[in-house]
């Protein structure tokens, strides 16, 4: 509820709740000390308080403007009110004209919201787990069976007095087992709210069992229409439904109205994210309360963003972040965008992607910081991350917006070839300085210090021979080169050396690029992701095409992250078929060698690689062809037993 006049509305209702003219009360009568504001002065939280923006509602209301601000504190001159508090106002909003008038912000926690991106059991399961998401569906179930469930738009409530008495004492009884502090929906508070410009776009919910009722909540459409406010919801203590969680399984079932309704979110207001992610929230945008009070002075303000890296492009350091990709930030759910130029009519696809991804980018973050092998990337946070579509994506980003015309870049042959396709297409010239040893995993560190390139391109575990570079010929490239080092890591899950991710706090120059198209199966999804310095992220986010990580792929990456545990399950499987098809194939009469892996596939050197070739294309059977790096060879993905068998007994018949 983002518009001044539901604002409004919410001021009126919270001015009936504490029985005067304007809402003005204290913080502790408010009830709004839960953790962010308790720690204050017990004389500021006993003061009179002038409450401004939304109110204490669920909804959060938009940082006022200059001019809100000054009518907020002519009004609490007026009242002789010596506090003002603007509570729940999004972090990501413009505070300035508060700060300018000696407003103070306190953290207040998240405001979360519940996107509603496909069939809402599927989701919860991603979001919360299988055995969690069939236990909410059970009891909602069963409570089906056992109360009726009504809705009454507010407008009408006037038609069912049993409803309002209802919600008033369970709200009441509620407010009493909390202590006995403020009751925010009291009986003046729900008629205000009845009689006011919500009331048509609020709803009742009503659950009887027999003619008594036991459990009531308020939902409110938002003003674009997308999406649903969860207001407040009370139980009836004594009822036995009130052991079964009803207050998660009514959620659900709020879930399955909105879905069925074409809605494509649910508003949880402010909370904790640790504490809402398990009803299946997945969007968490910080608060601030702003308070205006005597003595109270403001905490130091967070760095802005950092300064761009030293590594950027002449041409990149002139230009932004393109229009569409600054507002990143700011979220839209509950915002009317007419900025886009798009087609109204033909559902959600009609609507350009989510360009807010920082919680997928924590999200991912937090998943691999509990991975083996992944030490140090705890303190990496979303500013040292970037989506971007396919790692390869992030290999032209990089090119474009780090290296100039006549800038080199090195690669180390044998390797992927698209790191010297795309340094050619952007003029840049090429050094190449080949692995060495038997196994082709020697960096020559010297040789490539002593080429002095802008760019240094490796691949560990190196595509397309599986083995791993010594980190001890790695390091000192990253700390002797006046330029910057990419380590491409997309099969690193596979391997059971460290990742180098958690270095990139450490290092200005050094760029990680990793995949969820290899061990996280989502290839069709085309998600890569780039970890630098948050300087370098910035000079990539100039040069990349804003909303090329759809949401489609956003939503599979969020499902797939919290479903890490089955992925390293199939990692453990394709360890132990590579493991076995290295054995059986070392042994067979057509190949000359196995190179030792650490991804999911095996080079083989072949005896016949012509003949070979033939016969796995006569049966059908694809392998990549990568004599034309290292001749002779092929590289062979691992796959399921079945397919794993079937290219055996191909090999088989050529000899």
């Amino acid at each position: 509820m983002r518009g001044p006049t539901d604002a409004e509305a919410l001021q009126r209702v919270l001015s009936a709740a504490l029985g005067s003219r304007e809402p003005v009360g204290s913080l502790a009568q408010l009830d709004v000390a839960d953790g962010a504001l308790s720690a204050l002065d017990a004389g500021v939280l006993e003061r009179p308080t002038l409450v401004g923006g939304a109110a204490l509602y669920n909804p959060t209301g938009p940082a006022p403007t200059a001019h809100t601000v000054d009518e907020l504190v002519r009004r609490a001159e007026a009242l002789d009110v010596p506090q003002i508090l603007v509570p729940h106002v999004r972090r990501t909003d413009d505070p300035g004209a508060l700060r300018a008038a000696g407003f103070v912000p306190v953290a207040a926690g998240a405001e979360c919201v519940v996107r509603l991106t496909g069939d809402v059991d599927e989701l919860l399961r991603a979001r919360v787990g299988g055995r969690r998401q069939r236990a909410l569906r059970r009891c909602h179930e069963a409570l089906s069976h056992d109360l009726t469930w009504e809705r009454i738009r507010l407008s009408e409530l006037g038609g069912a007095p049993w409803a309002r008495d209802a919600f008033v004492e369970l709200h009441r009884r509620r407010a009493e087992r909390h202590g006995g502090g403020h009751n925010p929906y009291g009986a003046d508070a729900l008629d205000a709210l009845a009689d006011g410009v919500l009331a048509e776009r609020t709803e009742m919910l009503v659950r009887r069992r027999g003619d008594s009722v036991v459990h009531v909540a308020l939902t409110a459409r938002s003003h674009n229409g997308r999406g649903l406010y969860h207001l407040t919801q009370a139980a009836d203590p004594d009822d036995p439904a009130a052991d079964s969680d009803l207050h998660v399984t009514a959620l659900y079932g709020l879930y399955l109205d909105a879905r069925r309704s074409g809605l494509h979110w649910v508003h949880l207001g402010p909370g904790e994210s640790h504490d809402t992610r398990c009803h299946g929230a997945d969007l968490f945008v910080p608060l601030d309360h702003w308070l205006r009070a005597e003595g109270l002075t403001a905490r130091e303000e967070a760095p802005g963003e950092s300064a761009l890296s030293r590594f950027a492009a002449p041409p990149v350091t002139t230009v932004p972040v393109p229009g569409p990709a600054r507002a990143r930030r700011l979220p839209r759910f509950d915002t009317i965008d007419l900025s886009s130029n798009t087609n109204p009519f033909l559902g959600a696809a009609g609507q350009y992607p989510h360009l807010d991804t920082a919680e997928l980018a924590e999200t991912y973050l937090s998943t691999i910081s509990g991975l083996p092998g992944h030490e140090g990337t705890g303190a990496l946070t979303a500013d040292h991350l970037l989506f971007s579509s396919g790692s390869v994506d992030g290999v032209m980003l990089l090119l474009a917006a780090l290296a100039s015309p006549g800038e080199s870049v090195c690669v180390t042959p044998p390797t992927f070839p698209l790191y010297a396709h795309f340094a050619r297409l952007l003029r840049l010239p090429l050094v190449e300085v080949p692995l060495r040893g038997d196994d082709l995993s020697e960096l020559d560190t010297e040789r490539i210090l002593a080429a002095d390139p802008r760019v240094t391109i490796l691949c560990d575990p190196n595509n397309p021979v599986g083995t791993r570079l010594d980190p001890a010929r790695v390091r000192p490239l990253v700390t002797g080169t006046r330029g910057l080092v990419v380590i491409d890591e997309a099969y690193v899950e596979f391997s059971e050396k460290p990742s180098y991710a958690g270095l990139v706090a450490e290092h200005d120059n050094l760029i990680v690029l990793r995949t969820l198209s290899k061990a996280w199966g989502l290839a069709g999804a085309r998600c890569g992701i780039a970890l630098a310095q948050p300087g370098i992220i910035d000079a990539l986010r100039r040069v990349q095409v804003p909303f090329g990580f759809t949401d489609a792929s956003q939503s599979a990456v969020r499902d797939r992250l919290t479903d890490a545990r089955r992925v390293l399950a199939s990692i453990r499987h394709i360890r132990a078929e590579r493991d076995r098809m290295a054995r059986i194939l070392a042994e067979h009469p057509a190949v000359e060698r196995v190179f030792p892996s650490e991804a999911n596939f095996l080079l083989l050197r072949l005896h016949k690689h012509e003949r070979v070739m033939e016969q796995l294309h006569d049966a059908g059977i694809v392998v990549a062809d990568v004599g034309f790096l290292i001749p002779g060879t092929c590289r062979v993905s691992i796959g399921n037993r079945r397919a794993n068998d079937a290219l055996l007994a191909a090999f088989s018949a050529a000899v």
